[in-house]
């Protein structure tokens, strides 16, 4: 069985990726699973200067799902280049690295520091939107004219593929991926987490200390594929989709909404090794079907 994708210029043996946020750099999933037997890590979200991330509750259960608002909370990228670049290339894995800009400046920067050639990366994933976070960072992922005009900026400064991380928290996702594409984005990635509150009735305060918080887990997947479908209808370029993930049907259905690859969150937070476990799954389920290349899969959706 065929499991191999590919993601504009870029390769990967399977089409599964551990999200961004969810697994670190790396170091804290190594001892549960063999990271050569998925595709890729997505890096936790770095910013130019290190961030202590929000103060007070940040994770509170929902119904089939979490709320975050842990706030970007990293090292920076100098210390990313120190202590951890190096170790995610021991991984035997493709590494894409999650960036997020207070500025544009900030983004120039880290895509100059990070774009360079000698940076063994094989993507930068732009996170265009910063749901946990109150003050200071940039939100542009909702206005296409500033998703177009930023990238714009971005692409001449490397030769590295730039992914864009879109925030559902728009009318119309479409428009933001389209603008995505004309600014030069290699693929897009969705969807980021839906903005959501949880309360805690008897202080009648909301749980979470910034009030409000992003929602990942199955109860956003079928919001995620409608997305996925809705933008491989809009663009040309590839699209990691992800949102609730949890078994290989969850996949097959990404894939066939018009996904090239997926990325996996929350559900690596339950069971640490799953990533591994889905793979396994997915060839089994492809034996059992005689499919014998998954790539086949993506966006052969038929329409009503």
């Amino acid at each position: 069985m065929n499991l191999s994708v590919r993601v504009g210029d870029v390769s990967f043996s399977n089409p599964i990726i551990l999200a961004s946020g969810t697994c670190g750099f790396g170091r804290e999933l190594k001892e549960y699973m063999d990271f050569s037997k998925i595709g890729g890590i997505s890096s936790k979200g770095l910013t130019l200067l290190p961030r202590e991330g929000n103060e007070g509750v940040r994770i509170a259960e929902t119904p089939s799902g979490i709320l975050n608002s842990v706030g970007l909370q990293n090292p920076g990228v100098e210390a990313f280049l120190q202590t951890e670049l190096d170790f995610m290339n021991t991984l035997g894995t493709k590494v894409i690295v999650n960036i997020a800009g207070h500025s544009t400046e900030d983004y120039v920067k880290m895509v100059e520091i990070l774009g360079s050639p000698d940076k063994k990366i094989d993507a930068l994933e732009l996170n265009f939107s910063c749901p946990n976070v109150t003050e200071g960072c940039m939100s542009i992922g909702t206005d296409p004219e500033q998703v177009f005009s930023l990238m714009k900026k971005l692409r001449p400064l490397t030769k590295k593929p730039l992914w864009v991380k879109l925030t559902p928290n728009v009318t119309d996702i479409t428009q933001v991926a389209a603008a995505a594409e004309a600014g030069g984005a290699d693929a897009i990635v969705l969807i980021n987490t839906l903005l959501g509150m949880k309360i805690d009735v008897k202080p009648r305060r909301p749980v979470l200390q910034n009030n409000t918080g992003g929602l990942s887990g199955p109860a956003v997947r079928p919001v995620a594929v409608r997305m996925t479908a809705q933008c491989y209808q809009a663009v040309k370029i590839p699209i990691i989709g992800l949102g609730g993930i949890a078994t290989a049907s969850d996949i097959l259905e990404f894939m066939i909404a018009g996904a090239s690859a997926v990325q996996v969150g929350t559900a690596s937070l339950v069971h640490p090794n799953i990533a591994q476990g889905l793979s396994e799954e997915l060839s089994e389920w492809m034996e059992k079907e005689g499919v014998k290349n998954i790539a086949e899969l993506t966006g052969s959706l038929q329409y009503w």
